[in-house]
């Protein structure tokens, strides 16, 4: 397990660094950050100042090491756009983007697994059908276009729901959420809802892919021919071992998320990283492209390595394989 861990961590290491030369890379070839914090109207001398102070007359390697050491600190620079700290921004944003993540990824699996295994077990039937064509419908039509689906029933039409914002939060030390306030979960349910359809429809069909093929299986067989109750074989036996996968899909997903929050954040105005890394696009703000970069790796990487680890915990044979090798 230790060499496992320690080769992961290593894999790790080279992921973000080679991330973290990519980010670099953005301040050396997309505009002059001299030129975008002072204007145009700045003198030589006032330009070759500020070049020495940002470490810009030094060579190559040296700007990189520079970069990777603040990065691992979390200082990014500043803004161009607004002026302030990139950390402080990340530090302001990161909480609605991760409470919208994890509250679509819970929405995914809790809706996902049980239709999946629904499917499976009534494969044939007219209700097994109509999921599959409705997780159909959920893997093909685009976020931004279920959003605004959405946005038009609930908050247009019946106004039940809003259709902007994140609404009444409350901060518990350095993070924020409105999971604690009734204004702030009617102003999550819509977004959330719209991201979890993707990974949603992703796990149904492979919980129900992955059932039908342990439900051919020989030891399935032999539980029944055993008198086994249906309720154990399906739960205790056949959706068991069928989570491998699904962890693996709800992982990586949940990476997805994170990283690919972009068009919901900016259909629903949600204030959280992917709607600041627009911006940011929008007016060439280097360094806060930069943090979000480097964030989203750190995010897939540790999420990657929990993935791995959770192997070991839900299938008994990687356990086993790996102590007959280590013997």
């Amino acid at each position: 397990m230790l060499a496992f861990i320690l080769r992961r961590l290593i894999q790790a290491l080279v992921v973000m660094l080679t991330v973290a030369f990519i980010a670099f890379m953005l301040f050396q070839y997309v505009g002059d950050p001299v030129t975008n914090l002072l204007g145009q109207d700045a003198t030589p001398q006032q330009r070759q100042q500020l070049r020495v102070d940002l470490g810009l007359d030094q060579p190559f390697p040296v700007q990189f090491a520079r970069f990777v050491v603040n990065a691992v600190q979390g200082e990014f620079g500043l803004s161009l756009r607004q002026g302030r700290k990139v950390s402080s921004l990340i530090l302001e944003r990161f909480p609605a983007t991760l409470e919208l993540a994890l509250v679509a990824a819970v929405l995914g699996m809790l809706l996902g697994v049980p239709l999946g295994v629904y499917a499976a077990l009534r494969r044939g039937r007219v209700g097994s059908q109509l999921v599959m064509t409705g997780s159909l419908l959920g893997v093909s039509l685009p976020n931004f276009f279920i959003g605004i689906l959405l946005i038009l029933l609930f908050a247009v039409t019946l106004k039940w729901l809003p259709s902007f914002g994140r609404g009444e939060v409350v901060t518990l030390g350095v993070l924020t959420t409105g999971l604690l306030t009734t204004d702030g979960l009617k102003h999550l349910l819509l977004p959330a809802f719209t991201l979890s359809l993707f990974p949603m429809t992703l796990v149904l069909r492979l919980v129900r892919a992955e059932m039908l093929e342990v439900l051919r299986t020989d030891y399935i067989k032999f539980a029944r021919a055993r008198g086994l109750p249906d309720r154990r074989v399906y739960f205790g036996h056949a959706l068991k071992n069928t989570l491998v996968p699904v962890i693996t899909i709800a992982g990586l997903q949940l990476g997805n998320i994170i990283a690919f929050a972009i068009v919901t954040e900016t259909v629903f105005q949600w204030p959280g990283m992917g709607l600041l890394f627009i911006q940011a696009v929008q007016f060439v703000d280097i360094p806060v492209m930069a943090a979000y970069l480097c964030l989203i790796a750190l995010v897939f990487v540790t999420i990657n390595l929990v993935v791995d680890l959770l192997y070991f915990v839900v299938d008994p044979r990687l356990r086993l394989e790996r102590g007959a090798g280590g013997h």
